[in-house]
């Protein structure tokens, strides 16, 4: 005679919709504009906690001229840039938060790495995960991607500016 097995497991919470952010909406979170306005679309925003932004690279991007003519690349302080941006969307979106009125500055970049070259055609997959924060300042983890390859990676620090 023949037995059968079951295994029951139990149910897993249902899978919650990502909650996406679009350029209009970016648009009235940073200050930034053309040409430096490097976050696209935010694809998956957890708030308080992290975001993941794409950055479309294109060849018409004014750096391309001179960074590098018949080579071009991205230079690694717009990707380090990028990687602040969609950091900065996760300090304004924080629940609470006296950000509404202020601007996010740089305070420190740590353990910034370089993997490989960004070019005109790629995908900067960034997220950026909240470290800490107290009171005006903050901490993030930031990591970029292209098809799934680490180009840069880094802790990103921050201060509430008036």
């Amino acid at each position: 005679m023949q037995t059968l097995e079951t295994t029951i497991t139990p149910e897993l919470d249902p899978p919650t919709e990502k909650i996406t952010i679009n350029i209009e909406e970016i648009q009235q979170l940073l200050p930034h504009r053309y040409p430096f306005a490097l976050v696209d679309r935010i694809i998956d925003f957890v708030p308080g906690k992290k975001a993941v932004g794409i950055k479309n690279v294109t060849f018409n991007e004014p750096q391309f001229q001179g960074h590098f003519p018949g080579r071009p690349l991205m230079p690694g302080v717009l990707i380090v840039e990028a990687m602040a941006q969609v950091g900065g969307i996760v300090l304004k979106k924080m629940a609470g938060s006296d950000a509404s009125g202020g601007l996010f500055v740089f305070a420190g970049i740590d353990k910034v790495r370089f993997r490989r070259p960004v070019t005109p055609g790629d995908q900067l997959v960034i997220t950026a995960e909240i470290l800490k924060v107290k009171g005006r300042f903050g901490k993030m983890q930031a990591i970029a991607t292209v098809d799934g390859q680490r180009v840069a990676e880094g802790e990103l620090m921050f201060s509430l500016m008036d």
